[in-house]
């Protein structure tokens, strides 16, 4: 039976519904846990699921919308987070088996504009250990399930491996993730969500467990774009009105948007119906008047070439581990360790270099890009395996490699 419950419209809908009385933030609550009741122990999104908390949050919204006070288009809303981000009160993890130190609880700028814009957190979700895998399995508290396949164990994508799986069980409207190499994108892109990797140095990684301190990115997954819309006007400094910034891009005409192909990366070893869906897609924003220009962009490869050579995202977590945490490396996950390991044999000549020459590639795709807004590829270019099927670490990294192969460029060319 399709549900008809107002949580299954977008945020807009929701919150003209809430200012006009028809719904309550308690109420929104209270059918966000039934489904997480439902559906929890099948699809293991989260970490930590706090309902009573959020009832709280959520009693404290319907009392401030009642008195006039009004926080905008997240008020009221149900919200969860990746298991990275602090919360006050509430236990950080980073997918390790262990708590980690209370520090990790500290709100960073990005958990506080959710806090202002009054959104209710329901919970933190799953994420693949210390960020560090595409995948979306982990050794200590398991794999969350894909809902896509009721019949196999399907991963969900990583690192923010929960995330999608919160939007898809109806347990919260906007997900937070963090994204390296392509973990807010490849979970979105699994379970039939958009993901939003933002800008480089755009929002803060305050508050935030690391991965890699040059390339992580926070950034939301929604059910739908209007959403994806309203969760960035309410979360980035420089906009003060989400509802305002919808407006001001809602008009837009297809028209109005160079979009650009390339031939190159993207779209080899596409798996059955991948590349022939995204082709329809540019199909049939062709027939409405978009404009389909063409670049070509070998920096793509080059760039992820660079990267794996130069182990950066390995050395820079290693780094952190280390430092922090040493006692860390011996319960860590086998299949993040491997990959750790090989980030010890990275000399930091090696290191530099491979920054150096990845900062060159991004500077020569960002002029050639300079009059395209919309470079379409497929975002993942293989369908999820099965967690039997990512079973020993060798056909984990063989699926890992696939996995990210369109995404991870576009975190090493400074794109969003």
């Amino acid at each position: 039976m399709v549900s008809e419950h107002i949580l299954d419209s977008n945020m807009r809908v929701i919150a003209a519904a809430m200012r006009a009385g028809d719904i309550s933030s308690e109420a929104l609550v209270d059918e966000a846990a039934r489904r997480h009741d439902a559906y929890g122990a099948v699809l293991n999104a989260y970490k930590l699921w706090d309902p009573e908390r959020a009832r709280r949050e959520a009693r404290a919204d319907d009392e401030l919308l009642a008195a006039g006070y009004d926080a905008g288009a997240l008020m009221g809303m149900p919200i969860s987070l990746k298991d990275l981000y602090g919360v006050h009160g509430m236990p950080t993890f980073g997918g390790s088996p262990a708590e980690l130190p209370e520090k990790w609880q500290d709100e960073g700028p990005v958990t506080e504009a959710l806090r202002l814009a009054r959104g209710v957190i329901m919970g933190k979700t799953h994420t693949v250990e210390f960020a560090y895998g595409g995948v979306g399995t982990n050794a200590h508290w398991g794999a969350p399930g894909n809902p896509w396949d009721g019949d196999n164990h399907r991963v969900t994508g990583g690192s923010s491996s929960g995330a999608g799986v919160s939007l898809c069980q109806g347990s919260a409207l906007v997900a937070m993730g963090t994204d390296t190499g392509g973990s807010v994108r490849i979970p979105a892109s699994v379970t039939g969500n958009v993901g939003l990797k933002t800008t480089i140095g755009r929002w803060s990684v305050a508050g935030i467990v690391p991965l890699s301190h040059t390339f992580d990115t926070p950034g939301p997954l929604t059910r739908n774009v209007t959403d994806s819309v309203l969760a960035f006007g309410a979360i980035d400094p420089a906009h003060s009105d989400a509802e305002a910034l919808f407006q001001s891009v809602d008009g837009a005409e297809v028209g109005d948007i160079n979009f650009a192909l390339c031939d190159e990366h993207f779209w080899a070893e596409c798996s059955p119906g991948i590349a022939e869906g995204v082709r329809d897609a540019i199909a049939e924003l062709s027939a409405k008047g978009a404009r389909m220009g063409s670049v070509s962009l070998p920096e793509a490869t080059l760039a992820r070439e660079s990267s794996l050579r130069g182990g950066i995202f390995g050395a820079e977590g290693l780094s952190f581990i280390e430092e922090y945490y040493p006692e860390r490396a011996d319960t860590l996950d086998p299949y993040v360790a491997a990959r750790f390991d090989e980030g010890r044999d990275i000399t930091a000549i090696d290191y530099l270099k491979a920054l150096r020459r990845i900062a060159g590639l991004a500077r020569i795709a960002n002029n050639k890009l300079r009059h395209v807004d919309v470079l379409i590829t497929p975002t993942v270019a293989v369908t999820p395996p099965t967690v039997e099927q990512v079973a020993d670490v060798k056909t984990y990294k063989h699926h890992l490699g696939h996995m990210t192969q369109n995404t991870h460029p576009v975190n090493l060319l400074e794109l969003c």
